[in-house]
């Protein structure tokens, strides 16, 4: 049975609000040179300006504004790779430019910025441990790539990546137990682990879960065709 789930983080997938402005700082001056460092400025400016135009729906306006201060963002982290924040500039640039892509189909390129922001927030997540928005936006991303490899048959790529954001997702649903936003993250982590894991138990769990949550009303929309799938629910009649 193949059932694919797009990231439970609280807002739709191919579409995720835009990040809150980062706390970037421009490097140090020594470091870089100053035409750099007023590059980073001026990403700084670009990244808030296609924020703008996401929030207000323009996602190809957004997108040029992204990839237009990305550049300068790598090249920062490039030559500062301890400076954390700026890493989760990056991370947050690469999210938001995923998100406007994607909103556009451009599935690839959303895919592409996806998986060049995955060691970057995997940093941010190490450094900011009770960073619980940074940990579930990377398990959400590391879901959304097991799916894409999923449903080409990479059953062996997809796994450590639905494994990964497996622990990650565990650990919120132990910190907000009640939260549904941090429940759905788990449920599609462990959906996507049914999938590409020998562990029996893992199966066993990602039922039991699809039956609770469908039980009180707390799937999310994304989760539940394959929740009812699991728990052998019976898929709700299409509106007339």
């Amino acid at each position: 049975m193949m059932m694919t789930t797009a990231p439970a983080f609280g807002q739709d997938a191919a579409a995720p609000a835009a990040p809150a402005a980062p706390a970037g700082t421009a490097p140090a001056a020594g470091q870089m040179s100053q035409a750099q460092v007023a590059a980073f400025n001026q990403a700084v400016t670009d990244f808030t300006a296609g924020q703008t135009a996401q929030q207000g729906g323009d996602n190809a306006g957004a997108l040029a504004k992204y990839e237009a201060a990305l550049p300068a963002i790598r090249t920062a982290v490039q030559t500062q790779p301890a400076n954390i924040d700026n890493v989760n500039f990056l991370a947050n640039a690469l999210y938001a430019a995923a998100a406007a892509a994607g909103a556009q189909q451009q599935l690839d390129k959303t895919l592409a910025y996806y998986d060049e922001s995955v060691p970057h927030w995997r940093k941010v997540v190490a450094a900011k441990p009770t960073d619980a928005t940074s940990r579930n936006i990377l398990a959400g991303i590391l879901v959304q790539s097991g799916n894409a490899k999923l449903t080409k048959q990479d059953k062996a790529g997809a796994a450590p990546l639905y494994a990964e954001a497996l622990t990650l997702a565990r650990k919120s649903a132990t910190e907000q137990a009640a939260d549904p936003i941090a429940k759905n993250l788990l449920l599609s982590a462990l959906i996507g682990s049914s999938q590409t894991s020998d562990d029996p138990k893992v199966k066993e769990e990602a039922v039991t879960m699809s039956k609770a949550m469908l039980a009180d009303g707390s799937v999310d929309a994304v989760n539940k065709p394959s929740a009812q799938a699991l728990s052998g629910a019976p898929a709700a009649a299409p509106a007339k």
